[in-house]
Protein backbone atom coordinates (compact mmCIF):
# COMPACT_ATOMS: atom_id res chain seq x y z
CA UNK A 1 0.00 0.00 0.00
CA UNK A 2 1.28 3.46 -0.71
CA UNK A 3 1.90 5.05 2.61
CA UNK A 4 2.60 8.79 1.24
CA UNK A 5 3.44 10.38 -1.87
CA UNK A 6 4.81 14.33 -2.32
CA UNK A 7 6.30 16.36 -4.73
CA UNK A 8 9.23 18.62 -3.31
CA UNK A 9 9.98 21.69 -5.01
CA UNK A 10 12.19 24.69 -3.90
CA UNK A 11 12.21 23.17 -0.13
CA UNK A 12 7.94 22.77 -0.24
CA UNK A 13 6.22 19.64 -0.16
CA UNK A 14 3.31 19.50 -2.03
CA UNK A 15 0.67 16.55 -1.56
CA UNK A 16 -0.94 14.95 -4.63
CA UNK A 17 -4.08 13.96 -3.96
CA UNK A 18 -4.46 11.39 -7.13
CA UNK A 19 -3.22 8.98 -8.55
CA UNK A 20 0.95 7.80 -9.13
CA UNK A 21 0.75 9.20 -12.88
CA UNK A 22 -0.55 12.09 -11.48
CA UNK A 23 2.67 12.87 -9.30
CA UNK A 24 5.28 12.09 -11.45
CA UNK A 25 3.31 14.67 -14.56
CA UNK A 26 3.11 17.01 -11.90
CA UNK A 27 7.00 16.72 -10.95
CA UNK A 28 8.25 17.12 -14.42
CA UNK A 29 5.98 19.93 -14.99
CA UNK A 30 7.12 21.83 -11.67
CA UNK A 31 10.90 21.68 -13.38
CA UNK A 32 13.46 21.53 -10.91
CA UNK A 33 11.51 19.19 -8.27
CA UNK A 34 11.38 14.88 -6.91
CA UNK A 35 8.89 12.78 -6.22
CA UNK A 36 8.82 10.74 -3.14
CA UNK A 37 6.66 7.90 -2.51
CA UNK A 38 6.27 5.36 0.16
CA UNK A 39 4.95 2.05 -0.09
CA UNK A 40 5.09 -0.51 2.92
CA UNK A 41 4.48 -4.17 2.05
CA UNK A 42 3.23 -3.79 -1.38
CA UNK A 43 1.56 -6.39 -3.76
CA UNK A 44 2.88 -7.17 -7.43
CA UNK A 45 -0.34 -5.64 -8.75
CA UNK A 46 0.50 -2.15 -6.88
CA UNK A 47 3.58 -2.26 -7.70
CA UNK A 48 2.83 -2.45 -10.87
CA UNK A 49 1.47 1.39 -11.13
CA UNK A 50 5.38 2.40 -10.49
CA UNK A 51 6.89 -0.65 -12.71
CA UNK A 52 5.05 1.05 -15.53
CA UNK A 53 5.38 4.64 -15.11
CA UNK A 54 8.86 4.65 -14.17
CA UNK A 55 9.86 1.65 -16.49
CA UNK A 56 12.26 -0.10 -13.69
CA UNK A 57 14.20 -3.31 -13.67
CA UNK A 58 12.22 -6.47 -13.56
CA UNK A 59 15.08 -8.33 -11.17
CA UNK A 60 14.75 -5.09 -8.69
CA UNK A 61 10.73 -4.94 -8.71
CA UNK A 62 10.89 -8.42 -8.02
CA UNK A 63 13.36 -7.78 -5.20
CA UNK A 64 11.23 -4.91 -3.64
CA UNK A 65 8.18 -6.82 -3.61
CA UNK A 66 9.37 -10.36 -2.37
CA UNK A 67 12.06 -8.61 0.04
CA UNK A 68 14.56 -11.01 1.85
CA UNK A 69 17.59 -9.46 0.33
CA UNK A 70 21.12 -8.45 1.94
CA UNK A 71 21.91 -4.67 1.74
CA UNK A 72 23.41 -4.15 -1.25
CA UNK A 73 23.78 -1.01 -4.63
CA UNK A 74 23.06 -1.88 -7.96
CA UNK A 75 22.71 0.27 -10.73
CA UNK A 76 20.05 -0.46 -13.31
CA UNK A 77 20.42 2.52 -16.56
CA UNK A 78 20.04 5.69 -14.74
CA UNK A 79 18.34 4.04 -11.80
CA UNK A 80 19.24 3.42 -8.51
CA UNK A 81 18.58 0.52 -6.79
CA UNK A 82 19.49 0.10 -2.74
CA UNK A 83 18.64 -2.46 -0.02
CA UNK A 84 19.17 -1.41 3.59
CA UNK A 85 18.22 -3.93 6.48
CA UNK A 86 16.68 -1.81 9.72
CA UNK A 87 16.56 -3.29 12.73
CA UNK A 88 14.29 -3.23 15.92
CA UNK A 89 14.76 -4.29 18.98
CA UNK A 90 12.40 -6.16 21.84
CA UNK A 91 13.57 -4.46 25.36
CA UNK A 92 11.00 -7.82 26.81
CA UNK A 93 13.16 -10.43 25.01
CA UNK A 94 16.36 -9.03 23.48
CA UNK A 95 15.03 -10.22 20.33
CA UNK A 96 16.26 -8.53 17.53
CA UNK A 97 13.90 -7.99 14.42
CA UNK A 98 15.21 -7.46 11.17
CA UNK A 99 13.05 -5.22 8.20
CA UNK A 100 13.96 -4.10 4.71
CA UNK A 101 14.05 -0.74 3.06
CA UNK A 102 14.19 -1.16 -0.63
CA UNK A 103 14.83 2.02 -2.81
CA UNK A 104 14.44 3.13 -5.98
CA UNK A 105 16.39 6.66 -7.16
CA UNK A 106 16.18 8.75 -9.73
CA UNK A 107 17.50 12.47 -11.11
CA UNK A 108 13.63 13.56 -10.20
CA UNK A 109 11.86 10.43 -7.84
CA UNK A 110 12.77 8.23 -4.80
CA UNK A 111 10.31 5.19 -4.10
CA UNK A 112 10.69 3.42 -0.72
CA UNK A 113 9.53 0.16 -0.06
CA UNK A 114 9.61 -0.93 3.49
CA UNK A 115 9.08 -4.56 4.58
CA UNK A 116 8.33 -5.13 8.54
CA UNK A 117 7.85 -3.06 11.31
CA UNK A 118 11.21 -2.04 11.78
CA UNK A 119 12.22 1.99 10.46
CA UNK A 120 8.44 3.67 9.83
CA UNK A 121 10.23 6.30 7.45
CA UNK A 122 7.65 8.72 8.89
CA UNK A 123 10.30 10.60 11.02
CA UNK A 124 13.08 10.30 8.43
CA UNK A 125 10.53 12.20 6.25
CA UNK A 126 9.90 14.78 8.61
CA UNK A 127 13.48 15.26 9.26
CA UNK A 128 14.17 15.61 5.40
CA UNK A 129 11.08 18.02 5.40
CA UNK A 130 12.37 20.36 7.51
CA UNK A 131 15.94 20.79 6.39
CA UNK A 132 16.48 22.79 3.23
CA UNK A 133 19.87 21.31 2.93
CA UNK A 134 18.58 17.77 2.73
CA UNK A 135 15.51 18.67 -0.01
CA UNK A 136 18.30 20.57 -2.08
CA UNK A 137 20.15 17.70 -2.64
CA UNK A 138 17.11 15.87 -3.74
CA UNK A 139 16.95 11.71 -3.91
CA UNK A 140 20.04 11.79 -2.79
CA UNK A 141 19.65 13.91 0.37
CA UNK A 142 16.89 11.15 1.45
CA UNK A 143 19.12 8.23 0.82
CA UNK A 144 21.75 10.04 3.13
CA UNK A 145 18.68 10.93 5.81
CA UNK A 146 17.36 6.83 5.65
CA UNK A 147 20.80 5.74 5.80
CA UNK A 148 21.57 7.50 8.86
CA UNK A 149 18.52 6.80 10.60
CA UNK A 150 19.10 3.67 10.24
CA UNK A 151 22.36 3.38 10.70
CA UNK A 152 21.65 5.52 14.02
CA UNK A 153 19.48 2.58 15.10
CA UNK A 154 22.42 -0.01 14.88
CA UNK A 155 24.05 2.25 17.36
CA UNK A 156 21.20 1.96 20.01
CA UNK A 157 20.75 -1.60 19.76
CA UNK A 158 24.50 -1.99 19.76
CA UNK A 159 24.14 0.20 23.18
CA UNK A 160 21.09 -2.40 24.31
CA UNK A 161 23.33 -5.36 23.39
CA UNK A 162 26.38 -4.12 25.57
CA UNK A 163 23.96 -3.83 28.50
CA UNK A 164 22.16 -7.54 27.72
CA UNK A 165 26.16 -9.13 27.83
CA UNK A 166 26.89 -7.33 30.95
CA UNK A 167 23.74 -8.65 32.74
CA UNK A 168 24.92 -12.18 31.20
CA UNK A 169 28.31 -11.76 32.80
CA UNK A 170 26.79 -10.54 36.16
CA UNK A 171 24.85 -14.08 36.03
CA UNK A 172 28.25 -16.25 34.84
CA UNK A 173 29.87 -15.00 37.83
CA UNK A 174 27.28 -14.70 40.49
CA UNK A 175 26.94 -17.36 43.24
CA UNK A 176 24.12 -18.50 42.17
CA UNK A 177 25.72 -20.49 39.15
CA UNK A 178 22.07 -20.52 37.15
CA UNK A 179 22.81 -22.34 33.85
CA UNK A 180 22.94 -19.74 31.36
CA UNK A 181 24.21 -21.48 28.41
CA UNK A 182 20.80 -21.00 26.57
CA UNK A 183 20.43 -17.32 26.70
CA UNK A 184 24.16 -17.00 25.63
CA UNK A 185 23.35 -18.92 22.60
CA UNK A 186 20.30 -16.49 21.93
CA UNK A 187 21.72 -13.96 22.33
CA UNK A 188 24.87 -14.50 20.33
CA UNK A 189 22.18 -15.53 17.57
CA UNK A 190 20.63 -12.36 18.00
CA UNK A 191 24.39 -10.25 17.39
CA UNK A 192 24.93 -12.82 14.22
CA UNK A 193 21.84 -11.45 12.83
CA UNK A 194 22.71 -7.77 13.62
CA UNK A 195 26.19 -8.22 11.79
CA UNK A 196 24.13 -10.01 8.85
CA UNK A 197 22.15 -6.23 8.55
CA UNK A 198 24.57 -4.15 8.87
CA UNK A 199 28.22 -5.50 7.85
CA UNK A 200 26.99 -5.79 4.07
CA UNK A 201 25.88 -1.99 4.32
CA UNK A 202 29.55 -1.07 4.74
CA UNK A 203 30.49 -1.41 0.98
CA UNK A 204 27.54 0.03 0.01
CA UNK A 205 28.50 3.28 1.78
CA UNK A 206 32.08 2.84 0.71
CA UNK A 207 31.19 2.76 -2.94
CA UNK A 208 29.16 6.23 -2.31
CA UNK A 209 32.34 7.76 -0.06
CA UNK A 210 34.56 6.84 -3.33
CA UNK A 211 32.66 9.07 -5.54
CA UNK A 212 31.55 5.81 -7.97
CA UNK A 213 27.41 6.49 -7.70
CA UNK A 214 27.18 9.76 -9.83
CA UNK A 215 23.88 10.41 -8.02
CA UNK A 216 25.07 11.10 -4.69
CA UNK A 217 28.04 13.04 -5.62
CA UNK A 218 26.97 16.23 -3.83
CA UNK A 219 26.79 14.46 -0.43
CA UNK A 220 29.84 12.10 -0.24
CA UNK A 221 30.55 14.27 3.22
CA UNK A 222 27.29 13.96 4.45
CA UNK A 223 27.66 9.52 3.83
CA UNK A 224 31.23 10.00 5.09
CA UNK A 225 29.89 10.63 8.49
CA UNK A 226 27.39 7.71 8.42
CA UNK A 227 30.00 5.28 7.28
CA UNK A 228 32.37 6.41 10.13
CA UNK A 229 29.42 5.40 12.82
CA UNK A 230 28.58 2.22 10.84
CA UNK A 231 32.62 1.06 11.21
CA UNK A 232 32.03 2.06 14.52
CA UNK A 233 29.13 0.07 14.76
CA UNK A 234 30.77 -2.87 12.96
CA UNK A 235 33.99 -2.78 15.46
CA UNK A 236 31.12 -3.32 18.17
CA UNK A 237 29.16 -6.03 17.01
CA UNK A 238 32.62 -7.85 16.63
CA UNK A 239 33.87 -7.02 20.39
CA UNK A 240 30.02 -8.08 21.42
CA UNK A 241 30.49 -11.44 19.35
CA UNK A 242 33.71 -12.29 21.46
CA UNK A 243 32.56 -11.66 24.30
CA UNK A 244 29.15 -13.88 24.06
CA UNK A 245 32.00 -16.68 23.34
CA UNK A 246 34.53 -15.87 26.13
CA UNK A 247 31.23 -15.46 28.46
CA UNK A 248 30.40 -19.23 27.49
CA UNK A 249 33.60 -20.52 27.77
CA UNK A 250 33.81 -19.37 30.97
CA UNK A 251 30.38 -20.49 31.77
CA UNK A 252 31.38 -23.89 30.58
CA UNK A 253 34.53 -23.91 33.07
CA UNK A 254 32.99 -22.93 36.09
CA UNK A 255 29.76 -25.55 35.51
CA UNK A 256 32.91 -27.85 34.81
CA UNK A 257 34.49 -26.81 38.15
CA UNK A 258 31.40 -27.20 40.02
CA UNK A 259 30.74 -30.63 38.49
CA UNK A 260 34.46 -31.68 39.55
CA UNK A 261 33.74 -30.63 42.78
CA UNK A 262 30.38 -32.22 43.25
CA UNK A 263 32.31 -35.43 42.05
CA UNK A 264 35.00 -35.13 44.30
CA UNK A 265 32.68 -34.75 47.35
CA UNK A 266 30.64 -38.26 46.06
CA UNK A 267 33.76 -39.90 45.93
CA UNK A 268 34.15 -38.36 49.30
CA UNK A 269 31.42 -39.65 50.90
CA UNK A 270 31.57 -43.15 48.96
CA UNK A 271 34.90 -43.89 50.77
CA UNK A 272 33.69 -42.80 54.28
CA UNK A 273 30.94 -45.29 53.56
CA UNK A 274 32.73 -48.12 52.34
CA UNK A 275 35.22 -47.44 55.03
CA UNK A 276 32.37 -48.09 57.94
CA UNK A 277 31.37 -51.26 56.04
CA UNK A 278 34.50 -52.38 56.26
CA UNK A 279 34.62 -51.62 60.34
CA UNK A 280 31.49 -52.98 60.65
CA UNK A 281 32.29 -56.44 58.34
CA UNK A 282 35.29 -57.36 61.34
CA UNK A 283 33.24 -58.04 64.17
CA UNK A 284 30.53 -58.76 62.04
CA UNK A 285 32.99 -61.82 60.68
CA UNK A 286 34.10 -63.04 64.05
CA UNK A 287 30.25 -63.00 65.50
CA UNK A 288 29.60 -64.52 62.56
CA UNK A 289 32.30 -67.19 63.07
CA UNK A 290 30.78 -67.95 66.67
CA UNK A 291 27.14 -67.84 65.98
CA UNK A 292 27.49 -71.16 64.56
CA UNK A 293 25.93 -73.81 66.18
CA UNK A 294 29.44 -76.16 66.39
CA UNK A 295 29.78 -77.96 69.13
CA UNK A 296 33.04 -79.71 68.88
CA UNK A 297 34.98 -75.59 69.15
CA UNK A 298 37.45 -75.99 72.11
CA UNK A 299 37.19 -72.22 72.75
CA UNK A 300 33.29 -72.51 73.26
CA UNK A 301 34.03 -73.86 76.32
CA UNK A 302 37.01 -71.87 77.94
CA UNK A 303 36.32 -69.48 80.11
CA UNK A 304 38.24 -66.80 78.85
CA UNK A 305 36.79 -67.82 74.85
CA UNK A 306 33.91 -64.93 74.73
CA UNK A 307 36.15 -62.30 76.27
CA UNK A 308 39.07 -62.93 74.18
CA UNK A 309 36.62 -63.06 71.06
CA UNK A 310 35.42 -59.25 72.16
CA UNK A 311 38.44 -58.16 72.79
CA UNK A 312 39.63 -59.60 69.31
CA UNK A 313 37.38 -57.60 67.54
CA UNK A 314 38.03 -54.16 69.70
CA UNK A 315 41.71 -54.68 68.25
CA UNK A 316 40.71 -55.54 64.92
CA UNK A 317 38.40 -52.83 64.68
CA UNK A 318 41.02 -50.54 65.94
CA UNK A 319 43.89 -51.55 63.12
CA UNK A 320 41.60 -51.14 60.42
CA UNK A 321 40.31 -47.75 61.47
CA UNK A 322 44.51 -46.69 61.93
CA UNK A 323 44.96 -48.39 58.79
CA UNK A 324 41.90 -46.26 57.11
CA UNK A 325 42.48 -42.69 58.75
CA UNK A 326 46.24 -42.79 57.47
CA UNK A 327 44.78 -43.85 53.71
CA UNK A 328 42.83 -41.05 53.93
CA UNK A 329 39.73 -42.44 53.66
CA UNK A 330 38.14 -41.40 57.47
Amino acid sequence: MIVDMAIYCDGVRETISGDISDAFAAARRSGDCFTWIGMHEPTKEEFDLVTDELELHPLAVEDAVHAHQRPKLERYDDTLFVVLKPLLYVEESSDIEAGEINLFLGGDFVITVRHGQANSLAGVRRRVESDPDLLAAGPAGVLYAICDEVVDTYAHISHEIELDIIALEHRVFSREQADVTADIYALKREVLEFRSAQDPLVPVLEEIVKGRVPLCAGTTDQFRDVLDHLLRVDSQVDSHNELLTNALTAHLALVGSEQNKVAMQQNADMRKISSWAALIAVPTMIAGIYGMNFDHMPELHWLLGYPLSLIAMVIAVVIVHRLLRKSGWL
